[in-house]
């Protein structure tokens, strides 16, 4: 079954799947970044968080680092995992960034683990 990107559904469907993976030996820098992400859609701007590697739905309020991006390349780096898509989309001005950006950009230089890249692709599976 699918999930339409960015639904409470979807995200109920990666909370389930984030706690079922165990542990994603999630790097040091991934683990360091606190962000809030604003994806804006055609039905109006979406919200979630990444924190300590993983996302889950809705804003923080204490989150030092704000992203905002269109839907489809929301679902390239989130989705697809393509973050070489996202460094291009944040270099050529697509991706509007605001507060410590220090982590975003050391962000950028870590590949993620094995087991991170197998939920990735379980996601990818479940998203419509």
């Amino acid at each position: 079954m699918s999930y339409s990107f960015l639904s409470s559904e979807w995200f109920a469907q990666v909370d389930a799947m984030i706690a079922a993976a165990g542990d994603l030996q999630i790097p040091a820098e991934m683990m360091a970044v606190e962000m809030n992400v604003t994806v804006s859609t055609a039905s109006g701007d979406k919200q979630f968080q990444v924190s300590k590697g993983v996302i889950a739905q809705g804003h923080r309020a204490d989150a030092p680092t704000s992203i905002t991006l269109p839907e489809s390349l929301a679902r390239k780096v989130f989705v697809d995992g393509d973050t070489a898509a996202g460094v291009q989309a944040f270099l050529a001005g697509e991706i509007k960034a605001e507060g410590d950006l220090g982590k975003l950009v050391a962000l950028s230089t870590v590949d993620p683990s094995g087991p991170q890249r197998e939920l990735t692709k379980k996601i990818a599976a479940i998203t419509a």
